[in-house]
């Protein structure tokens, strides 16, 4: 139950409060419950687009963003947008580092949010009603293990700081774990095109792991959250080709 708080604690704005300091290890125990806590965030997001059906499409599709982003504390934007300025142009692993350390907002990553939320919303809009829950679930499932798989792959690309302690104490079993977690959500959700569901979001999330790799080494806590971002982008996407048209 702590490991899950632990997850709770960092994917979400829920108040959760331990009696004890967090072990450097249970940060990569944690990662255990990932997938469950992206369940229970893409149950609520679900459940928002079931409730909000009735209205306007370009309301409901906005709603359904801005609960995401609320229940999040936007975390996973942030380190989004970190990581479009840090990794814009051909820069030196020093200046990417130190630019993504910066606590402002550059040019290019308000660029990036903003196509990134424009494209997230454009295809929300777009998914049949039966169709957008199911994705919402995936979505929420599938990037929260695309943490995992990033953690469980890759070094930290620094010395300090709580992702390094995600990293370091990863393993291939919750790696694993979390994956067949994911591949048999995404079976009983769409089937035979749960495969392909799964697939497509996997070689992207994969593909974006080894350029980060190539060009700082390893991860950081922006990065981790970037991924995340690719990867709910490339669930919905994938929903839109594969079953909704």
């Amino acid at each position: 139950m702590r490991s899950f708080l632990i997850a709770l604690q960092f994917l979400t704005i829920f108040p959760v409060k331990f009696k004890s300091e967090i072990k450097n290890e249970e940060f990569g125990l944690s990662l255990l419950y990932f997938p469950f806590v992206g369940l229970a965030i893409g149950f609520i997001l679900s459940s928002n687009a079931i409730l909000f059906s009735f209205l306007p499409i370009l309301v409901k599709g906005t709603l359904i963003l801005t609960v995401s982003v609320i229940i999040t504390g936007g975390i996973h934007l942030d380190g989004f947008a970190d990581t479009c300025d840090g990794f814009y142009g051909n820069k030196p692993k020093e200046k990417i580092l130190e630019i993504m350390r910066d606590s402002h907002i550059g040019a290019m990553g308000a660029i990036g949010l903003i196509l990134l939320l424009l494209l997230k919303f454009s295809i929300i809009i777009n998914l049949q009603n039966v169709i957008l829950w199911k994705a919402l679930v995936e979505m929420a499932v599938f990037s929260r293990w695309s943490q995992v798989l990033a953690c469980g792959i890759t070094h930290s690309a620094r010395q300090e700081g709580k992702a390094k302690y995600f990293i370091e104490y990863s393993s291939k079993k919750i790696l694993i774990m979390g994956g067949v977690f994911t591949v048999v959500l995404f079976l009983l959700m769409a089937r035979l095109k749960g495969v392909f569901l799964f697939m497509l979001p996997f070689l992207c999330v994969l593909l974006f792991i080894q350029y980060i790799k190539r060009r700082i080494g390893g991860m950081t806590g922006d990065t981790i959250g970037a991924i995340s971002e690719i990867a709910e982008v490339s669930v919905l996407f994938s929903n839109l080709l594969i079953v909704n048209l």
